[in-house]
């Protein structure tokens, strides 16, 4: 076999390999596969770069109550718990909160009865947020749509049927964890708004460790990329970009698209967001290389925590469908990749969770590293809103002529 033959099939071993039981070569995650392959002084450095460093040392790992760690083993998901820490103050007392995130997968095919596919889901994220409120968790995040199949882009409209009221179902199931664990959560659901003709929104629910409901974000981006053109379900939201202040802290949503827009971003960190949550459902194929970007760079530009979610799994539906990209019909999206993880202001991050297990990402951080890396960096000093408010006005004009400066010379023949 020739050297270039040789390295296809070995390409495409390592392509089907990911593919087909999402993987990375056989790991759980990048960094599985580097801890595993490089010699430790190697992985040292390589995880530097790869994941900043905060207050000058590599984010490191925090010991968990066995009681969270027997429900990882008895109910096989990825647990990992990592600390951020912030420099000493004089004049404040460390703002420490424990966060958590939860990625999943379908609990039951999508063909079974809509109600028993549901309280599945209900059943399969029960040990999960006991180990998050056994652990100590103040602010617990779900994935995009957790209570149901991504079903959106089959344009199916027997979907519908998952949507709910703000205080519905998958509300009133997760109030009782709120009290009973003194919990804030953030849960996003397919909203049924019934006080204006039935519509439906992508909306993010957040529950007060009280047991009561804050507030709601509705997703305020909306794709049409591929198989992801949402828009026969719901269209763009109308909640504008709220910031929650919590008993633990001043959060927000951001939910799925919206990552890919700076702007919502940094919206939200003028209104004063401390922690701002990506609850998400991306494939590989679509968007992995972007997924430990955008998330990381929106926390250094906006100096707050960032915490990125995302579904696992392949859902397969009972009919097929096409995306209008010239691609043969379909019967799921491919492979939702997981990669749950935190980012902080630092540019520091934490390794991600598992592209193909269930799984708890829990971060205790220091909420005044957010202060601190703006006194650093001064971003809020040194932008130049008033410039930006100008190109927009002129923008959004009928007349608008973008800011070109020709080279005279440019359109002149040679003589």
């Amino acid at each position: 076999m020739e050297k270039s033959e040789k390295i296809e099939t070995e390409n495409n071993s390592i392509e089907d390999k990911t593919s087909k039981d999402g993987s990375i070569c056989g790991y759980e995650s990048l960094h599985h596969l580097l801890s595993a392959n490089l010699k430790p002084h190697l992985f040292k450095e390589v995880s530097r770069l790869l994941q900043g460093v905060n207050c000058g040392r590599a984010v490191e790992s925090i010991a968990l109550p066995e009681s969270a760690k027997s429900l990882s083993s008895e109910h096989e998901f990825d647990l990992q718990a990592f600390h951020f820490d912030a420099d000493k103050e004089l004049t404040r007392e460390p703002r420490v909160v424990r966060v958590g995130l939860i990625q999943n997968s379908i609990a039951l095919p999508t063909t079974a009865p809509l109600l028993d596919q549901k309280r599945a889901i209900f059943q399969k994220v029960k040990p999960i947020i006991d180990a998050a409120g056994s652990s100590g968790v103040n602010i617990l995040c779900l994935q995009e749509a957790w209570m149901m199949p991504f079903a959106f882009c089959t344009r199916e409209k027997s979907w519908c049927e998952f949507a709910e009221p703000v205080d519905g179902e998958s509300t009133q199931f997760l109030l009782e964890y709120a009290r009973k664990y003194n919990m804030v959560i953030i849960s996003p659901i397919l909203e049924r708004d019934v006080n204006h003709g039935e519509t439906l929104w992508n909306t993010a629910v957040v529950i007060g460790n009280h047991g009561n409901i804050i507030g709601k974000h509705r997703k305020n981006h909306i794709p049409r990329v591929g198989d992801f053109n949402e828009s026969t379900y719901y269209m763009e939201g109308n909640t504008g970009h709220p910031v929650f202040e919590t008993a633990y802290g001043k959060i927000a949503v951001n939910i799925c698209y919206g990552r890919h827009h700076p702007l919502n971003w940094l919206a939200f960190g003028l209104n004063g967001a401390e922690i701002v949550f990506n609850p998400s459902a991306t494939v590989g194929e679509l968007s992995e290389p972007m997924w430990p970007i955008e998330a990381r760079n929106a926390a250094i530009a906006n100096s707050y925590f960032v915490g990125s979610i995302n579904r696992v799994g392949t859902e397969i539906f009972p009919n097929p469908f096409t995306s209008g990209d010239g691609k043969p019909q379909h019967t799921d999206f491919g492979h939702f990749y997981g990669s749950s993880h935190f980012s902080a202001p630092d540019a520091s991050c934490t390794p991600s969770l598992s592209r193909y297990k269930d799984g708890l990402l829990i971060s205790d951080m220091d909420l005044n590293l957010c202060r601190q890396i703006k006194d650093k960096w001064g971003f809020r000093m040194t932008a130049r809103y008033e410039l930006y408010a100008d190109t927009f006005d002129r923008y959004l004009k009928p007349d608008f002529e973008p800011q070109v400066v020709s080279d005279p010379l440019l359109h002149k023949r040679s003589l």
